[in-house]
């Protein structure tokens, strides 16, 4: 016998109450950011591989560790996206769209990167984010965090997640920091972790964000942005503190929170959560004024996060199940064209009706017993409805049928 197939690692099915708090996720974050104005997009799950490489750095651990590429028949690098923000950049451009501002972006799907699977963390996961693009003000910081807020509200998770905010200030203030930061390790380069070695050259912020325990305790005597920060810096961060206040969103700073690339700048964020275990932030983001232009553009300003499904899924309350369907069951095999066009009645009402595809009408009733359906429409020569529950039965009208079953 063949061996079974599986799913590959790091990759699973989605099916049952897993597809439930899925699609959970997504309907209730599609709804939110549509009542903050944005609008849903979908870029293509590959990209040109300088996408990414360009945008996440060409050192960073995604492009030289974790990036799924690969050549096509005609010898184009391409890549499986690892992120949403880059294709939204990209389609922005690539569209046109530039010259029209804003652009407020919602999207959601599958991400890819190869990495050691683990709780909540798969190699093929999921994620939804929003992009705001063109406003360069503390206010459109705060609008992007305010929806990923109130996603978290309508989710019932909120309790136990906290909002980690920190400012990267802007150009002025990040160089006089990385100059600081470069001084500070330089004292203790011969305790750095190797990779942190090579970003004490070339990016120095990214040591802060380092998960190497040795890197983490000098990290934790590092100077702090704040010390560097210029007036206007430190006024687009109190402003946007202002505004979460006013918004309602809870919030605590955190030094520690940094965006290594240069395009980053201003806010930085996440939400975090202590039931996760280690892997406990479930929606990052951050301002990215730079990008655009890093990718070909014109200088367009933007804000963002994403979210992923997958953990956010692991905290939420199952779904509500959806409503319980009708059967419509024919009492002979003459009444079955009576019965379709009823079951073609009751869905065109937003009903949920389904039927048997074979066997005579007891049969089709004890299957509909065991389905868990609310309802059976027994169609003959009456029409009659049938309470599963209890077993009561009562003569109806089609208009009547609908009445009720409405109702």
């Amino acid at each position: 016998m063949a061996p079974t197939l599986q799913p590959v690692r790091g990759t699973r099915d989605l099916i049952g109450e897993d597809a439930a708090r899925h699609f959970h996720v997504i309907g209730t974050a599609r709804r939110i950011t549509g009542l903050y104005g944005f609008s849903e997009w979908q870029t293509p799950i590959f990209e040109d591989t300088k996408v990414f490489s360009r945008t996440l750095g060409e050192t960073s651990d995604v492009v030289t560790k974790e990036m799924y590429s690969f050549e096509d028949r005609g010898g184009d690098s391409l890549t499986l996206r690892p992120e949403g923000t880059a294709g939204v950049a990209r389609a922005l451009i690539t569209n046109g769209l530039t010259q029209t501002l804003p652009q407020k972006v919602f999207y959601a799907g599958p991400m890819f990167r190869y990495e050691r699977p683990q709780k909540g963390r798969y190699r093929q996961f999921h994620q939804i984010g929003v992009e705001l693009l063109g406003p360069a003000t503390p206010l459109a910081d705060a609008e992007v965090i305010s929806a990923g807020w109130r996603i978290l509200c309508e989710l019932g998770i909120a309790e136990h997640v906290v909002l980690h905010i920190n400012t990267l200030g802007d150009a002025e203030s990040r160089a006089a920091y990385r100059a600081e930061l470069v001084a500070y390790f330089s004292r203790y380069s011969a305790d750095l972790s190797a990779d942190s070695k090579l970003r004490l050259e070339k990016n120095p912020l990214r040591i802060l964000d380092s998960k190497d325990e040795g890197d983490q305790k000098l990290a934790g005597g590092a100077p702090q942005m704040q010390s560097c920060m210029t007036d206007a810096a430190k006024a687009f961060y109190d402003t946007l503190l202002t505004h979460l206040t006013t918004f309602g969103v809870p919030h605590q700073h955190n030094p520690h929170i940094v965006r290594g690339l240069d395009y980053y700048n201003h806010t930085a964020f996440e939400f975090v959560t202590t039931q996760l275990g280690a892997q406990g932030t479930v929606l990052a983001g951050g301002r990215y004024d730079g990008l655009v232009e890093q990718m070909g553009g014109p200088a367009v300003p933007g804000v963002g996060w994403a979210a992923g499904i997958e953990r956010l899924s692991m905290l939420i309350a199952p779904p509500k199940p959806a409503a319980l369907p009708v059967v419509v069951i024919p009492m002979s095999p003459e009444a079955e064209p009576q019965a379709l066009a009823l079951l073609t009645r009751l869905r065109a009402a937003n009903i949920a009706a389904e039927t048997g595809y074979a066997g005579n009408a007891k049969k089709r009733l004890e299957r509909a017993n065991k389905s868990g359906a609310a309802f059976a429409v027994l169609a003959g020569a009456e029409l009659k409805l049938k309470n599963l529950a209890d077993g009561t039965q009562t003569d109806v009208t089609q208009d009547q049928l609908i009445a009720i079953l409405s109702a």
